[in-house]
């Protein structure tokens, strides 16, 4: 018996090892990722957000995703302002959608979303992004239209080339 004490013990030592979830991958490691700042009569908001700005990436969005951190989301960025509407198919979180003007303004928001739902949860006007986040935070920082968010790494209509007559803005001092 006292022979086979090591085989079993190696043999718990590779069951609780095999049982210990090993680190999660990155959920999507295709996608840049940024900072996106939310801007709330409560204060300042900062999300670590994946960059879905192509039509494959926008696609499939947070479908099949089971866990999201607080904190972490995706935008959804777009060329051109539009009219959207997106919907929870394949999406097993309930996710709060705010739509983006190219201002960088909420639109509205479309809080605690219902998963795998079909139904289209449109913006309230031409969006060129949409923030999705756990269902619940739009509440909880207390986000409200007209809300500013700052989205420093993307490109929107807001920076379209300037003419070669036009004076760029003065810049500030940097720190």
């Amino acid at each position: 018996m006292r022979r086979l004490a090591p085989v079993f013990a190696c043999a718990a030592l590779i069951a609780a090892c095999a049982s210990t979830p090993a680190r999660a991958p990155a959920l999507f490691p295709s996608l840049k990722q940024a900072r996106v700042q939310v801007t709330t009569a409560s204060g300042v908001h900062e999300f670590g957000v994946w960059i879905a700005a192509d039509d494959r990436s926008r696609e499939r969005g947070l479908m099949y995703v089971r866990e999201l951190p607080p904190g972490q989301g995706m935008l959804f960025v777009f060329e051109q302002p539009q009219p959207l509407a997106f919907w929870m198919k394949n999406t097993y979180l309930s996710l709060d959608l705010i739509f983006i003007d190219p201002a960088g303004r909420v639109l509205n928001v479309a809080a605690n979303t219902r998963p795998h739902s079909l139904d289209p949860i449109p913006s309230h006007g031409e969006a060129i992004a949409v923030l999705e986040v756990v269902g619940g935070t739009a509440r909880s920082i207390g986000l409200q239209p007209g809300d500013r968010l700052t989205l420093p790494t993307l490109r929107t209509t807001g920076d379209a080339p300037r003419s070669r007559t036009q004076t760029p803005p003065a810049m500030a001092p940097s720190s």
